[in-house]
C-alpha cells in the first residue's frame, strides 16, 4: 500500500525519497545502537563504579558513577536545542548522521579509556566529558529519527511506524545487558572485571559503522524537501519556538503534561527496577541482568501495540492512562518484587543504618577482583515472577512511550518541529526520567526506607496526569501533510 508520501501532490510528491523499508530500516538501527551505546554505561553500573573513582569507598564511588550516569541524561535538552535547530535549518537526514558518528566514537574511546588506577582522576573526569557527548549525541538524534519517520508515512498510520522508533529504547537496554552477559559468559570472572567489560564497547563501532553506511542511503524527508524548496524554513527556530508565547505554552504542556510522566515511567522499568535489583534486594547481578532483559523484550511488541492503538482511538487517553496506572501501582508492584526476590532486606528495613548499608550508600569493601562487595545475597528469588513485575512495568511505559512521538510530531508545524518537540521530550526523559535512580536510591537512603524512592516516579506521574487530562489537547486526526498541500492543518480538536 502506497504511503501518504508517496501520493501527495505538489513538490513534495514530485521529489524523490528514499522507500519506506529503507527509511524504517535505518532510522530504527540507527536509533536502536544509539541507545545501546547510551544504555551500556547504566547497565555495567557495579563493575565501572570501582574503576572510574577512587578505591576504598565503593559508597562514594557509587553516588559518583550514578551522578556521571546522570549526566548523559542532563545534557540530552542542550542537544535537543543544538542539533534540533540543524535539523529544522538544513535538514533532518544530515542532522541525525552526524548524531550517530558522535554517539559511536564517544562509546568506543570510553572502551580505549584508562581506569583510575592507572590514570588517577583523569579516568573520571574524561569520562564526565565523554558522557555528556554521549548525552548531547542522542539530544539530537530521537527528534530527527522521529520526525524523519513521521514525514514519510500516512497521517492515518502515523503512531504504528513512529512506535518503531520507540521499540529501540528498550530493545537497546535489552541489547545492552545481552551484550554484558554473551561477555560474561565468554570469560572468566576475574576475566570479564579487568578486561572483559571493555568489548560491549568496542563492538559498537562496528555496529555503528553499518548503520551509518545504511544512513548514507537516505534522502531527505519528503515534508523538509518541500519546505526548503518552497522557502518555508524557519531561520531562527529556537527563537520561533520558544520566544513565541503561544509555541512556547505547547511546549510547556508537552512536558508536564506528557513527556514528564513518559519519561518516568520508561526510566523505572528500564533503569530504576534494574538498581532496585541489583542495589537494594541484592540479586546476583547476572540474574538481575537475565530478568530484566527477558521482562524488557517481551514487552517490546507492546510498544507498537499501543502506537497502533492511538491511530485508532487517540493519543492523550492512551498516555494519560499509563500515568494514572503507573502512579497507583508502583508501590504494591515493588513490594512484590521484594517478597518474589526471597532475601532477607526485608528483616533490616526499619533500622535507617542498615537501609542505607543495604543499598551500599555507607562505606563498603571490594574484593581482590575489584568487585563491590555485597552482603546477604539474595537466594532462591522466584525469577519467573521478577521477569512478570519488570514486564508488568513496561506494560506501563509502553502505554506511555508508544504513542508520545507522534504525538509530539502533530502538536507542532514541520517549519520548528524538529526543535519543539525535541525539548520537552529530553526535558522530561533526560531530566525528570534521567536522575530518577540518582534521585530515588538518595531517598532510599535519606528516609531509610526502601520504598520511598519511589515516592518521586508516583509523584510525577500524578502531575503528568492531572496536567495532561486538563491541558492536553488531541492530536490524533492532525494532517501534517496539510502543509505541503498549501492548507490548514485541521486536528480532531479544532474541527
Amino acid at each position: 500500500m502506497a504511503t501518504q508520501a508517496e501520493t501527495v501532490g505538489g513538490a513534495a510528491g514530485q521529489a524523490q525519497h528514499s522507500s519506506l523499508p529503507l527509511v524504517m530500516v535505518a532510522s530504527s538501527l540507527g536509533t536502536l545502537i544509539e541507545w545501546y551505546d547510551f544504555y551500556i554505561f547504566g547497565s555495567l553500573t557495579t563493575v565501572l563504579a570501582i574503576k572510574f573513582y577512587p578505591p576504598g569507598n565503593a559508597t562514594f564511588a557509587l553516588i559518583a558513577y550514578l551522578a556521571t550516569f546522570g549526566i548523559g541524561f542532563a545534557v540530552r535538552p542542550f542537544g535537543a536545542l543544538f542539533f534540533g535547530r540543524i535539523g529544522d535549518v538544513i535538514g533532518r537526514k544530515y542532522t541525525f548522521l552526524v548524531t550517530l558518528t558522535i554517539m559511536g566514537g564517544a562509546t568506543f574511546v570510553i572502551g580505549l579509556m584508562p581506569t583510575f588506577a592507572t590514570a588517577g582522576w583523569f579516568a573520571p573526569i574524561t569520562l564526565i566529558l565523554i558522557r555528556a557527548l554521549q548525552g548531547l549525541a542522542l539530544g539530537g538524534e530521537y527528534g530527527g529519527a522521529a520526525v524523519y519517520v513521521a514525514e514519510h508515512v500516512s497521517d492515518k498510520r502515523r503512531g504504528f511506524y513512529t512506535s518503531f522508533i520507540q521499540v529501540t529504547a528498550g530493545l537497546g537496554t535489552a541489547l545492552s545487558l545481552l551484550a554484558i552477559l554473551a561477555t560474561q559468559f565468554a570469560m572468566s570472572k576475574d576475566d570479564f572485571t579487568n578486561w572483559g567489560w571493555r568489548l560491549p564497547f568496542l563492538i559498537s563501532f562496528v555496529l555503528v559503522g553499518i548503520s551509518i553506511y545504511i544512513r548514507l542511503k537516505l534522502r531527505e524527508s519528503p515534508v523538509f524537501a518541500h519546505i526548503k524548496a518552497t522557502g518555508k524554513t524557519s531561520l531562527h527556530p529556537l527563537q520561533e519556538a520558544f520566544a513565541n508565547w503561544g509555541n512556547l505554552k505547547l511546549v510547556l504542556i508537552c512536558l508536564f503534561g506528557a513527556a514528564a510522566g513518559q519519561g518516568v515511567v520508561s526510566y523505572t522499568g528500564q533503569f530504576y527496577a534494574l538498581f532496585y535489583l541489583q542495589a537494594i534486594l541484592k540479586l546476583n547481578p547476572r540474574t538481575a541482568n537475565i530478568d530484566m532483559a527477558v521482562g524488557i523484550a517481551a514487552a517490546m511488541p507492546v510498544v507498537v501495540f499501543f502506537g497502533a492503538l492511538s491511530d485508532k482511538i487517540g493519543r492523550k487517553k492512551i498516555i494519560m492512562a499509563g500515568c494514572l496506572l503507573a502512579c497507583i501501582t508502583y508501590i504494591p508492584i515493588y513490594h512484590a518484587m521484594e517478597r518474589a526476590a526471597g532475601n532477607n532486606v526485608v528483616a533490616v528495613r526499619s533500622t535507617r543504618d542498615k537501609v542505607t548499608h543495604a543499598i551500599g550508600l555507607t562505606p563498603m569493601t571490594t574484593d581482590a577482583a575489584g568487585e563491590l562487595v555485597v552482603a546477604d545475597e539474595a537466594a532462591n528469588p522466584n525469577n519467573g515472577k521478577l521477569i512478570l513485575l519488570v514486564f508488568l512495568q513496561m506494560v506501563y511505559a509502553g502505554m506511555v512511550y508508544g504513542p508520545i512521538a507522534a504525538y509530539l510530531v502533530e502538536a507542532f508545524p514541520a517549519r520548528i518541529r524538529y526543535t519543539a518537540l525535541s525539548l520537552p521530550y529530553h526535558l522530561g526523559n533526560g531530566v525528570f526520567g534521567g536522575l530518577l535512580p540518582l534521585i530515588g536510591l538518595s531517598i532510599c537512603a535519606a528516609t531509610g526506607n526502601i520504598y520511598a524512592g519511589l515516592y518521586y516516579p508516583v509523584g510525577v506521574t500524578a502531575l503528568t496526569f492531572v496536567v495532561g487530562s486538563l491541558a492536553l489537547r488531541e492530536t490524533h486526526g492532525t494532517r501534517i501533510w496539510d502543509e505541503v498541500e498549501g492548507q490548514p492543518v485541521v486536528t480532531s480538536s479544532n474541527r
